[in-house]
């Protein structure tokens, strides 16, 4: 096979200009400190990459539920712990009401702060975070509880839905929300309106109020019982958290080895490659013949 001067020049000029754009990606590296800025440098460092930052992403989005799901177990909690105290005021009246030295006045007394007690505990039910009502299930923009202002009588309205779950990792759905049929029952109102009659009446015994006490036992048992589920999915919810911390970093972690460049290692490349292109262009000088032109000067 003949070599002629033009293939020797080709080839020397196409070498050199491969050598110049190696120079280039590795100073492009150095300013961006990325191993690649487009797909077609490294096809597998490109793939690799979508898929890292589609899990970071996907972590992400985890952490925000959870910060939701945080959101309404701690207002579920300071809610029952509202409730719980009214519920407990409620019975100490009820024991003070018992008492046989109460004078009709006492029992009017008594009996319009179990009224305020009654009517608090409707609004406890209808707390919201935000604009959803959060003992209301899935139907978060109806209110569950409705306060008559005329009578004061206090009914519930759920909806149909009692659980609220939110996804707060792969495969994994949590229920934040306290069902509300329970905590808020309809006959915990109706318990207290009887009991409010019963103040009413003037012959009633301490007997017939000491019967509601066990009532109320019962209502605050309800609540006790939602506030240690609360704290069994707090404490789960902590674990996933963190769970969710050590995938993000992990996952940045293989993000930045697959992509970012090293400093030290690109500075050697990058002054190997200029020594080899300096000496490319020394030997291409000399390789290549004089030029008619070169004869002119």
């Amino acid at each position: 096979m003949r070599i002629t001067q033009g293939m020797m020049s080709g080839n020397i000029l196409q070498q050199l200009n491969n050598g110049y754009g190696k120079l280039a990606d590795y100073q492009q590296q150095l300013a961006s400190g990325k191993k690649i800025t487009r797909p077609s440098q490294d096809p597998v460092v490109a793939t690799l990459g979508i898929g890292y930052r589609s899990d970071t992403s996907a972590v992400d989005q985890y952490e925000r539920n959870v910060t939701d799901a945080y959101k309404w177990l701690d207002s579920s909690d300071s809610a029952l712990s509202e409730a719980d105290d009214a519920l407990q005021r409620i019975r100490e009246l009820t024991v003070q009401a018992s008492n046989g030295t109460n004078n009709p006045d006492d029992r009017e007394s008594i009996l319009q702060e179990i009224h305020q007690m009654k009517q608090q505990l409707g609004t406890i039910g209808n707390t919201q975070v935000g604009d959803q009502y959060i003992f209301n299930g899935s139907s978060t923009s109806q209110k569950p509880i409705n306060i008559d202002p005329t009578t004061g009588k206090v009914t519930t309205q759920f909806g149909p839905n009692q659980v609220v779950n939110i996804d707060v990792n792969t495969g994994i759905k949590m229920q934040v929300n306290v069902d509300p049929t329970s905590a808020f029952s309809q006959s915990l109102f109706d318990d207290l309106d009887d009991l409010e009659t019963t103040l009413k009446d003037q012959n009633a015994t301490g007997d017939q109020l000491n019967a509601f006490l066990g009532k109320i036992d019962s209502h605050l048992s309800n609540i006790s019982a939602a506030q240690a589920d609360l704290g069994a999915k707090t404490n789960r919810m902590d674990m996933i958290k963190n769970r969710l911390e050590d995938q993000k970093q992990s996952a940045t972690k293989l993000m930045s080895t697959n992509e970012d460049a090293q400093y030290e290692e690109t500075i050697v490349k990058l002054t190997t490659q200029q020594s080899v292109y300096n000496a490319a262009l020394s030997v291409g000088a000399k390789a290549m013949q004089p030029t008619l032109v070169d004869f002119l000067k």
